[in-house]
């Protein structure tokens, strides 16, 4: 996997959402300048709720943005479990989640997590939007990257930091199907503005066997929904903007005169903007090749339902980071660097993913007992022993950040 003799310092970084804008953060803090380009026409905002903790929380505070996070958040109070009627019928306190990490929890927009990283670099690492690599060649000290946009250019570093289904990966290492591992469910989102009634700081959810509806009110009269069905139907369902035949799929599979489904299916006929996607993770033997190396969900996606991607990949971004300095301060293949960042975080991030896939089926129990107990347990919660057993190790992470003192100018 020799990558040349001498690490560069032209960097390309494909990918401007989480990822890609964490690890420029730190190329820039320690001296090296990265250009990031991002298929998307502009940044994007808003999207599914995440909860936010550990490592990439830490991290954040480390690069002086957590005030911001805590602005975008939200303290969510409760999870709640309704039935047919909106009866509570299960959930939990999220009070636990805060006295496990010692109040350093919050719960905001997967968007604005991404718009606050971006703001940290915006004017210092040139961004193109709308455009993206369409082929990468690989020589004996850098690689030519051409674009379907912008003219080719030589990069001594590319780094792929572009989603589930990164074009990097796929130029540089294989076919998608080489590397994801379905979970069987479809994940949509989409947010309105006025949808009534509001639950404030309270995360609604109702169940029926092999799907989950749920809602959560957020600032500015708006309301996200998110939909979770424990099938692979969806995977067949148009291109990324067919939203006539994604909006199809989930009237077909959540149509009910139940709760508010069919007043959460009317609200949905009024959004143009509809996350789509299938639940999978990303399991590779190697996240880097040659001159390129993969970070985020490009490399060890644990699956959306995990709620821990965004975490992940600002941990990855900082390490990756650290071992890119370091090699080239130090003259080094860049290889080095490579190898080193993924001895750091691979048996972390397995233990992530493992932890993620064990997860995935409370969001949507394939049977009404399987509901049933999924619910007896949330209830359950209020007795410490149980929490800890349910949720205990996710909330903890066990890794010891590189030391970076002797990166820092």
């Amino acid at each position: 996997m020799s990558a040349g003799n001498g690490a560069g310092k032209s960097i390309l970084i494909s990918g401007a959402g989480i990822a890609g804008p964490a690890l420029a953060y730190w190329l820039l803090r320690y001296g090296l300048q990265p250009t990031l380009i991002e298929r998307a026409p502009r940044r994007r905002t808003g999207g599914y709720v995440i909860d936010f903790w550990g490592a990439g929380y830490d991290l954040t505070e480390r690069m002086g943005l957590l005030p911001a996070v805590l602005q975008a958040g939200y303290q969510v109070k409760e999870v709640r479990l309704v039935g047919a009627t909106g009866r509570r019928i299960g959930g939990f306190d999220v009070q636990l989640f805060r006295e496990a990490t010692q109040g350093r929890f919050t719960s905001l927009p997967r968007g604005d997590l991404a718009a606050i990283l971006h703001r940290a670099i915006e004017g210092r690492a040139p961004t193109t939007f709308d455009d993206s690599v369409t082929r990468i060649e690989d020589g004996e000290t850098n690689a030519l990257v051409h674009f379907a946009r912008g003219p080719s250019r030589r990069f001594d570093i590319v780094i792929g930091a572009d989603g589930l289904h990164s074009v990097v990966r796929a130029l540089s290492f294989g076919a998608e199907s080489r590397f994801e591992r379905s979970l069987g469910y479809t994940v949509a989102a989409f947010e309105v503005g006025g949808y009534r009634p509001r639950d404030e700081d309270v995360y609604l959810g109702y169940s029926v066997p092999g799907r989950q509806i749920s809602r959560f009110s957020m600032r500015g009269d708006r309301t996200m929904f998110l939909f979770v069905a424990a099938d692979q139907a969806g995977l067949s369902v148009g291109g990324d903007q067919d939203l006539t035949a994604q909006k199809a799929y989930l009237r077909s599979r959540f149509d009910s005169p139940d709760w508010e489904c069919r007043q959460i299916l009317a609200a949905l006929e009024h959004s143009d903007d509809l996350y789509f996607d299938r639940v999978s993770q990303i399991r590779m033997e190697h996240w880097w090749k040659d001159h390129v190396a993969l970070v985020g969900d490009a490399a060890f996606a644990p699956s959306l339902l995990a709620g821990q991607g965004s975490a992940l990949a600002i941990i990855g971004g900082y390490v990756l980071a650290g071992e890119i300095a370091r090699a080239v301060r130090r003259s080094q293949p860049i290889d080095t660097a490579f190898a080193a960042y993924e001895r750091a975080l691979r048996p972390f991030m397995l233990h992530k993913q493992d932890a993620a896939a064990g997860f995935a089926v409370a969001f949507a129990p394939r049977t009404r007992l399987g509901i049933f107990l999924r619910n007896q347990v949330t209830k359950l919660m209020a007795l410490p022993y149980v929490a800890k057993l349910a949720f205990g190790s996710s909330l903890l992470d066990k890794i010891d950040l590189p030391d970076d003192s002797d990166l820092e100018p």
